[in-house]
């Protein structure tokens, strides 16, 4: 007995499993192996892609939550391997760029909103209720921390991790663990892009570019000119800075150094005292 709703023009691959009560609409392409489990909704403009899993609950191109809308076609783009666990949103995008994409083997936990808008990369985990609102950018390797909350048109480079919690206003450029409130750097990355492959030396590059940008107290522009002279011509050297020349709502700042020069005004104090 079939207890599903398929539309009859929906395109779906070879060898894709849909479970029961799950509503496909038309206009869904959905790859071959993918695998739909019960009580999802999948609306018009969805186009996912091979051996994906996609759990109780989960919601997939609605129209987005934006009073700017105005019923213009637009698509979710989903690729390969993807992981999407229960009551996930991933919402259309707009007449701003079209679409809503996600790359390829991330994982969504549960409760995850992907917004209007956004660009997810490759290979991303999102803990349970990251949410990301309109026209966020995430590179490859982003891991977010349960819980983190993205405003709008913040940018995160590659193999970044950001504690759970976090309230993420500002960009976040490459390679770096970020936390606290407000969001703000609190080392590199090391032990993950150890993990993927990064050489020593490439590791300890990325640790002399933000100690620079982030530890020795110069501003940001100065910063990048030290950098530029130090290593412009390294790979990391370049990501990173290209990173901030294309910078949207700021970069977050770098807490080491704050950190510091507080601990210090508060250890005068006792010594004043005594």
């Amino acid at each position: 007995m079939i207890l599903y709703d398929l539309h009859p023009d929906a395109k779906i691959g070879k060898n894709v499993t849909i479970s029961n009560f799950s509503t496909i609409c038309e206009d869904v392409e959905i790859g071959d192996g993918t695998w739909i489990g019960p009580n999802v909704t999948i609306f018009p403009g969805a186009r996912i892609g091979k051996n994906c899993k996609i759990f109780p609950g989960a919601v997939i191109a609605a129209v987005p939550q934006d009073l700017k809308f105005n019923g213009e076609y637009t698509t979710v783009e989903i690729g390969d391997d993807n992981v999407i666990r229960e009551c996930c949103t991933i919402s259309r995008g707009t007449a701003a760029s079209g679409k809503t994409v996600i790359g390829n083997g991330n994982l969504l936990m549960a409760y995850v909103h992907v917004a209007h808008d956004c660009i997810v990369g490759d290979h991303c985990v999102f803990a349970n209720n990251a949410t990301l609102a309109g026209h966020v950018q995430i590179g490859d390797w982003v891991i977010l921390g349960g819980k983190t909350a993205i405003l709008q048109f913040v940018h995160i480079g590659s193999h970044v991790i950001t504690s759970g919690g976090s309230l993420v206003g500002k960009d976040i450029p490459p390679y770096v663990k970020a936390g606290r409130y407000p969001i703000s750097y609190i080392g590199v990355n090391s032990i993950g892009l150890h993990r993927r492959g990064f050489s020593p030396e490439k590791i300890n590059n990325i640790t002399q570019i933000y100690r620079i940008l982030f530890m020795q107290g110069f501003s940001i522009s100065h910063g990048a000119e030290l950098v530029k002279e130090q290593f412009g011509n390294t790979e990391e050297g370049k990501v990173v800075l290209s990173f901030i020349g294309n910078a949207t709502t700021g970069l977050m700042k770098g807490y080491t150094f704050m950190s510091r020069s507080k601990a210090a005004e508060n250890m005068e104090g006792p010594s004043a005292a005594e």
